[in-house]
């Protein structure tokens, strides 16, 4: 930087020749280079003001924005955040077809104890065996003054329940949030939902686990905070499925049966629309496993997935399909009926004396017993046994349940020719009344195999073909003469073309052989049987239909009036208009004006 001198020589030496002072040049000098200077520091805090007034808008915008998103935003109460893994407590819903609620979550609270914060531990124990009459106030007294520094009490209780040990007024009773399983249609689909429990356990939450059924088998889905609380979605319709366990509790009764099960399955899809065991339970309040006794005869056990029974004459609709199949029969070859048919030290004999021939549709109609023996003589052990593989009866059914693969079917050690005979009409093999329904709906759809699922389907694949069309289309029809002229007349419903067949099987003895007053009534069953959409199965487990003068076993008079009720009552649930035939018209001309 270059100076201007305050005293310039050359004006000096003009001013002094000019005879001027030389000290006012000097001043005017100063001044001018004073006021430069002031300007230079004036804009310099010009300029700091500016960026200082900037950074102070700058701040108050950031501040003004915040309080605009703050006060838009929906209030949330705070949440204090967690190192580690901490117990995860939210699960997903359980919903139906339709999306109606099968279990979902309720808020509750935990109620446990610090005793040494107690100031009057006899005041405490007294006032929760009055709200909890389950607790023993001796009991709780001794542990409140004894070493215990934490206990719980409940592990939910009720708001009510609550309020009401907030009234005891103790320091030492204290409260934690919880969140439990609710079913809040109580026992409807108890055995397929299973039920929930606590896992791992803390004062602030609880892990809720599945425990049984669908809970337990996609425990891991419902807990997956990955799903963003996404429903699990089941094939069943609740409506349906409490309509059918109405009827059938009803029919089990007025049967007087111990047990009964049913199954509604799309005949296409394999969907299960309903599924019923009873007697049942509320999945609320799960019963314990029983530890003694027949586990058969828990309401836990589910009849209709666990529970493997000879079946009876259910299945000769498998033999007679399979030998038309292969071209051996046609709905109208005679069959040798002629009985007793012994074989070795075994007679096979029929319910009733049907004469010496029957043809193939009248075997299915009257249900004889030889005929279907024959006819399963000349299919062979070996093609019976991979007919019956193909439909599903060899192997536990796959269905999305933990109970699943415990209903493996009994099969016999030596599949012998006795064993082939007695097989067809339903003796001497073991399946779950869900095996029964997967083999019609295979056999009756068209032909194609079908998997029983309780998962909602949206686009299904066609299945590997077990039989043509054609056989198929013929075992309908002969079906549908078991109802319309056959054992299972009791099975009609105006508009709707049931066709099914019957099965009476005798029950077992633990120690050997048979019962003689005991009896497995099943009734399996197609509607409509002219285009089958359904397939529903009905088993009463020791009916005894007590109306005349003697007890009446049979499937004909037990499972198949309980079966049509129900699809009396469910059809037009499912969408199904009746078929009604109108009436033609007589005596009516029409005559030219």
């Amino acid at each position: 930087m270059i100076r201007t001198p305050l005293r310039p020589l050359a004006r000096v030496l003009k001013a002094r020749a000019k005879g001027e002072d030389p000290a006012v040049i000097e001043a005017e000098n100063r001044a001018r280079r004073h006021a430069e200077m002031a300007n230079k520091q004036r804009q310099r805090a010009e300029g700091r003001l500016l960026v200082l007034g900037l950074a102070f808008f700058c701040a108050f915008g950031v501040i003004g924005m915040r309080m605009g998103t703050l006060a838009s935003a929906i209030p949330e109460e705070p949440r204090a955040s967690a190192v580690g893994n901490p117990i995860i407590g939210q699960r997903s819903d359980i919903v139906d077809r339709n999306g109606r609620i099968l279990a979902t979550n309720l808020a509750t609270h935990s109620l446990y104890a610090h005793p040494r914060d107690m100031i009057d531990p006899a005041h405490a124990a007294k006032g929760l065996a009055e709200i909890f009459p389950e607790l023993d106030a001796e009991e709780l007294l001794a542990d409140f003054t004894g070493n215990r520094r934490f206990l719980w009490i409940r592990r939910q209780i009720s708001p009510e329940q609550m309020q009401a040990v907030h009234d005891i007024g103790s320091p030492g009773l204290l409260f934690g949030p919880r969140e439990m399983r609710l079913y809040p249609n109580g026992p409807i689909a108890a055995h397929v939902l299973g039920g929930a429990s606590y896992g791992r356990e803390g004062v602030a939450s609880a892990e809720v686990i599945g425990v049984a059924g669908v809970e337990r088998q996609f425990d891991g889905y419902l807990r997956d905070p990955a799903n963003e609380g996404a429903p699990l979605q089941l094939s069943l319709d609740l409506t349906v499925q409490a309509a059918t366990e109405q009827v059938l509790a009803g029919g089990m009764n007025i049967m007087n049966a111990k047990g009964a099960s049913s199954v509604l399955m799309d005949i296409h899809t394999g969907e299960i629309i309903s599924m019923a065991s009873l007697p049942d339970f509320d999945p609320n309040s799960r019963p314990q496993v029983p530890t003694t006794g027949d586990q058969s005869d828990s309401p836990l056990f589910n009849r209709a997935v666990q529970g493997v029974y000879e079946l009876g004459s259910v299945f000769k609709i498998f033999a007679v399909a399979q030998a038309m199949e292969l071209g051996l029969i046609n709905p109208n070859t005679m069959i040798d009926t002629q009985g007793p048919l012994t074989w070795g030290r075994f007679r096979i004999r029929d319910f009733h004396d049907y004469g010496p021939r029957l043809s193939a549709t009248d075997v299915i109609v009257e249900s004889s017993n030889i005929g279907t023996a024959r006819i399963a003589m000349q299919i062979g052990a070996e093609r019976q046994r991979e007919f019956l593989g193909s439909l599903g009866f060899l192997a536990p059914t796959p269905l999305e349940m933990v109970e699943a693969p415990t209903g493996r079917p009994l099969l016999p050690p030596n599949w012998s020719e006795i064993s082939t005979m007695t097989i067809s009409y339903g003796h001497g093999l073991s399946s779950s009344p869900v095996h029964l329904a997967a083999g019609y709906a295979s056999l009756l759809n068209g032909g194609t195999r079908v998997e029983p699922t309780l998962m909602r389907q949206t686009e299904v694949a066609e299945g590997p073909r077990v039989v043509s069309e054609a056989v198929s289309t013929r075992a309908r029809s002969m079906l549908r003469q078991v109802v319309t002229r056959g054992t299972a007349s009791f099975g009609e419903v105006p508009g709707y073309a049931v066709g099914g067949k019957t099965g009476t099987a005798d029950k077992p003895r633990p120690q050997g052989g048979y019962y003689d007053d005991k009896v497995i009534a099943t009734f399996a069953s197609v509607f409509p049987a002219d285009d089958p959409q359904y397939v529903l199965i009905v088993t009463l487990d020791e009916p005894s239909e007590n109306t005349g003068a003697e007890p009446r076993r049979t499937a004909g008079w037990t499972a198949v009036p309980v079966a049509a009720e129900i699809i009396r009552r469910v059809a037009p649930l499912l969408d199904l208009r009746p078929q009604v035939d109108s009436p033609q018209q007589v005596g009516v001309t029409l005559t030219a004006n």
